[in-house]
């Protein structure tokens, strides 16, 4: 492709997996975000909770001056908290809504445009009373969203059986939640990652084609399934070319095609696409930043 990919996209960085050390909400917040908004290679940065209203002040000050796009991650609210957004105890379930509402305040808060979630575990005996619960939850968080002005509500497609064993899942199922979504909100969209295509045991068309009239947003990473001795094995989003990886350049060059032949990346109004890449081990976050930006550089060039 000869023109530049920003036409066709908005180039993110998801901050707390790039520095995640940053990802329950404290540690070096402020000058790493501030590192991602100095490079003008990114046009969009995804940040999760943010603990310290002070630091969250800093941090908007940060973005307003940036001129960048911002989503809000709210993953981590979940996963390092074991929090379950379909659970079947009532109970349960309410103090993941109420969390996530929360994530919705500060996202509002930071200038976000979205805020992106996951489904939770799920027994195969149980799982319609589970999707009912992601139902419920769903909709009183785009309602309250919709209270307050015009954020998006996002929900990511994850592995069902490897690593997070989310309950949504592969297309099919993923396609039939937007669509009971649609039917009552318009602020509802879903989110594909290239990292856990593999991990759902479909192609890059079996992903995107069903859900494309829903699909608001893209991640953009690796990872590694193919045996559960393997380094970095499971949902880790290590850097493209990591030994044993799914993605690399090739996987990427397929994913774009796919969301540019289905309109998805266009120049009317460019999607947010960004990288999901941690560090593994002592790996430096910037190494793993500019492997990523080089592996987006060869793959647009090839498209």
């Amino acid at each position: 492709m000869n023109e530049s990919m920003h036409k066709y996209m908005k180039v993110g960085l998801i901050h707390f997996m790039a520095f995640p050390s940053t990802m329950k909400g404290e540690g070096p917040i402020v000058e790493t975000i501030k590192r991602i908004a100095c490079d003008d290679y990114f046009s969009a940065i995804e940040l999760t909770w943010i603990k310290d209203p002070q630091v969250r002040k800093e941090v908007k000050k940060i973005l307003t001056s940036s001129h960048m796009a911002v989503g809000y991650g709210a993953q981590p609210r979940l996963l390092t908290t074991g929090m379950n957004i379909n659970d079947l105890n009532e109970e349960g379930r309410a103090k993941a809504v109420a969390s996530l509402k929360e994530g919705i305040d500060e996202a509002y808060e930071i200038g976000a445009k979205g805020l992106a979630f996951l489904s939770g575990k799920y027994q195969e005996e149980t799982k319609e009373q589970s999707y009912q619960a992601l139902l419920a939850s769903t909709k009183e968080l785009c309602a309250y969203a919709k209270s307050k002005g015009n954020l998006r509500i996002v929900l990511e497609v994850f592995d069902y059986d490897i690593d997070k064993k989310s309950l949504i899942g592969p297309a099919p199922l993923a396609k039939r939640f937007a669509e009971d979504m649609m039917k009552e909100y318009d602020n509802f969209g879903l989110m594909v990652d290239l990292s856990h295509i593999p991990m759902i045991y479909e192609t890059c068309e079996e992903s995107i084609l069903p859900i494309k009239d829903y699909l608001v947003h893209a991640h953009m990473g690796n990872t590694v399934i193919k045996d559960p001795s393997f380094e970095a094995y499971g949902d880790t989003h290590p850097r493209f070319g990591f030994p044993n990886g799914e993605n690399d350049v090739e996987e990427l060059v397929e994913f774009l095609k796919v969301l540019m032949n289905i309109g998805f990346l266009n120049t009317k109004n460019p999607p947010i696409v960004s990288f999901e890449v941690k560090p593994w081990g002592d790996e430096d976050p910037e190494l793993v930043i500019a492997n990523a930006k080089r592996t987006l550089n060869e793959a647009w060039a090839r498209l």
